[in-house]
Parts: C-alpha cells; sequence; structure tokens
C-alpha cells in the first residue's frame, strides 16, 4: 500500500478505517490469548482432579479387596467386622470383576451387562481384558484376582477438557465472524459517506460547466467540441448521481447486458490513448440480467481505467460476455503490472493503492456494487507479474 498521503481523503481513510480496525485486532488477540490461558488452567486443574480421584479410587478398591479377603479368611461361625461390610457395600461406582481360582467363577459389581448378544461369560471376560489394559489386577490370595478399571466418573472427568477445547473453538470462530461483520459494517459506513460527500463536493463545479456549456452553444463555439464537452459534463452528471446513491438500495431492471457494454467501451475508446487497443467480444444473443445500467456501466469503466493506469496508458484491454447457465460473466483483461497473488483479495479494501495519487476507493465500492447489489461476484480470476492482469464480474439472471 501507498504511503498513508496528508490530504483530506487520506486523513480521514486513516482514521476512520485504520485506527478501529488495529483496535480490534488488540481486542482479538488478547481474547485470544486469555482463551487460550483459561483453557490450559482448566485442563491442568482437571487432569489435577483426574489424577486425584483416581489415586482414590485405587485405594478404595485396595480396601474393598482387603475386606473382601478378610471375609474369606472368617469361619462360617466367625464373626465379620461391620466396617468390612460398610467398605464393600460402599462401592457404587467403581467397576470391578472377583474372579474365583477355585471353581472358575466370576463376581461383578458396577457392571451393565447385556446377554443379548453374547453369554455372560463372554462378556465378562471381554470386560477383563479392558480393565487389565487399564489397571495392574490386584491378587487378594491365591484364590482370587481383583479386576477393576475407573469409574463413569473419572472417564467424564477427561473427556471434559476435549468438550471444552472444541467450545472454546467455536467460541473463537465466533469471535472472528463477530468481528469481521464489524469491520465490513465501519467499511460501508465510511464508503456510504466518501460517496455522498464526493457527490455533494462535485455538484458546483458541475453547475458552472453546465452554464459554460449554455454559453458556448449560445456563441456558437465549434459544435463538434461543444458537443464532446456536454457529452463528459453529462457524464460526471451521471457519475455524482452514482455516488449520490451509494448505500440506497438500487432499482434494477432486466436489461440486455451486452449493448451497456459496449456503450461503455466505446465511451472509453474516445477518451483514452490511441496506443490503448480493445477487444470486445460480446455473442449475439441477448443476455438479459437485473441491474442498475449506469452502477454496472461505472463498475466496467473503473475497472478499464485501473487497467489503463496499470498499462501506463500502452497496451491492450480485452473484454469478454459469455452465458454461464443461472448466471452472467464478464471478463476484463489487460497487459499491465499484474497484481501479486497475495494481494488478489487486499485489493478491494478500501484505502488499498498503488497510485501516487489514488483515494483507494474504486474497486472497494465497484465490489460493493456487484456483491451486495447485483448479489454478483467480482474477483480478481488472475494474475502475472509483468504480463497482465483478468478482473471476472459474475452477475445472476435472476
Amino acid at each position: 500500500m501507498d504511503e498513508i498521503k496528508p490530504d483530506a481523503v487520506r486523513f480521514y481513510l486513516w482514521n476512520n478505517v485504520h485506527y478501529p480496525m488495529n483496535r480490534k485486532e488488540i481486542i482479538r488477540t488478547v481474547l485470544y490469548v486469555l482463551t487460550a490461558i483459561a483453557s490450559i488452567v482448566a485442563w491442568l486443574y482437571c487432569d489435577h482432579l483426574t489424577d486425584l480421584l483416581k489415586k482414590q479410587e485405587q485405594k478404595n478398591i485396595s480396601l474393598w479387596a482387603e475386606s473382601v479377603h478378610e471375609i474369606e479368611k472368617v469361619d462360617l461361625d466367625g464373626e465379620i467386622s461391620p466396617i468390612v461390610y460398610s467398605i464393600i457395600q460402599d462401592n457404587s461406582t467403581i467397576p470391578a470383576i472377583l474372579e474365583s481360582h477355585i471353581d472358575g467363577s466370576f463376581s461383578y459389581i458396577n457392571i451393565d451387562i447385556d446377554t443379548t448378544k453374547q453369554t455372560l461369560d463372554e462378556l465378562l471376560r471381554r470386560e477383563i481384558e479392558e480393565m487389565k489394559n487399564t489397571h495392574e489386577p490386584i491378587v487378594i490370595d491365591r484364590y482370587y484376582t481383583l479386576y477393576y478399571k475407573d469409574s463413569s466418573i473419572i472417564r467424564q472427568l477427561e473427556t471434559y477438557p476435549i468438550i471444552q477445547l472444541i467450545v472454546t473453538f467455536m467460541i473463537i470462530a465466533l469471535t472472528i465472524v463477530g468481528i469481521r461483520i464489524s469491520n465490513k459494517a465501519d467499511q460501508s459506513i465510511m464508503m456510504v459517506g466518501m460517496s455522498k460527500e464526493t457527490a455533494h463536493q462535485l455538484g458546483t463545479p458541475i453547475t458552472s460547466l453546465l452554464a459554460w456549456v449554455e454559453l458556448l452553444k449560445m456563441e456558437n463555439y465549434n459544435p463538434e467540441v461543444t458537443c464532446e464537452v456536454e457529452k463528459d459534463v453529462t457524464r460526471l452528471v451521471q457519475i455524482t448521481d452514482r455516488f449520490s446513491r451509494i448505500g440506497n438500495k438500487p432499482e434494477l431492471t432486466p436489461e440486455n447486458i451486452g449493448p451497456v457494454l459496449a456503450k461503455s467501451i466505446e465511451y472509453l475508446k474516445s477518451r483514452t490513448s490511441s496506443n490503448i487497443s480493445y477487444t470486445v467480444k460480446i455473442p449475439q444473443k441477448d443476455l438479459i440480467v437485473p441491474m442498475s445500467v449506469p452502477l454496472i456501466e461505472w463498475v466496467v469503466e473503473n475497472i478499464c481505467k485501473n487497467a489503463i493506469d496499470a498499462m501506463q496508458g500502452k497496451g491492450s484491454i480485452e473484454l469478454r460476455l459469455y452465458d454461464a447457465g443461472k448466471n452472467v460473466c464478464v471478463e476484463i483483461s489487460d497487459t499491465g503490472k499484474g497484481i501479486p497473488k497475495r494481494n488478489f483479495k487486499t485489493v478491494f479494501k478500501p484505502g488499498y493503492t498503488t497510485k501516487k495519487h489514488g483515494w483507494g476507493l474504486g474497486l472497494s465500492l465497484a465490489q460493493r456494487i456487484v456483491n451486495d447489489y447485483h448479489k454478483g461476484n467480482l474477483i480478481v480470476k488472475g494474475s502475472e507479474i509483468g504480463k497482465g492482469t483478468t478482473f471476472k464480474i459474475t452477475l445472476p439472471k435472476k
């Protein structure tokens, strides 16, 4: 981008576009950092709680195993401590399987068993294999082995950070979308204000020019020159009217786009150097598109004038119109200096220009006219440094 020039337009763009965007970028960066820190802290704390709970469950299951061992040592007529019974009965969360090596039987607790597809024995053996991979089995004595795995609470705690991370990414994504919408709204307000101010400032000199044209007619000054001057002044009136209407919803009417494009190129031909050659490829058939003719003419002229500047007044411009099914496409190619690929989107941002004395609003307004008002699309289709650029306009037929 050019260095910011100390004129009123540059000053306006700098204060109304760049500073707010910088503040929002700072806020966005701070938000990302705080979100990342909060996520990491929550993850670590959750991991810490999970470790504590795992250790507590390991102690509980060890006590449970010791209680089972105590019961097995007691004779039929012996007494069992109420504490032992309490420890066994209090395990309502830890899934466990007790394997007896005496008769090969299994006892289980806190395990949901569905025997509709597999037998109980097969299900328990599958559970045992899973438990072996989770925790080392507890050998109570030579007669019993206890297998266990983490409770559902621990498993939920382990998945919680993942869920939190997904939610965090969603929040960040929504924040980015919100900031982009806000930036776009700021740019739209700025463009509308600049357009209306431009139209207002042009009003006085155009009125004077119209008066001078009438005076030339009265003086019978060279009719050919007077006619051409009148055409240009009329053109200025149309341009002023276009700028004054930016921000208002335009009235779209079905028009044959071919003659509209041809007329725009003919106007440019008569007012550009003979070193610029034009090639126009428009099909014979009618291509009807709902559009605002003055606005589309302005878009085409703006792209062509940018091309002339890029070619430094010498080269060729080709305009090609073709039917693309539900859409109509216009491609405008030049033999200018080209645009780096990294700037394909940047060229449409307000304030971007490579000219020494430019506002950087032309392509931004052109894209707004095509995308927002006509529900179409304006893009840089392709460009090669030193060889030229192709802009593509897509307009829906309905």
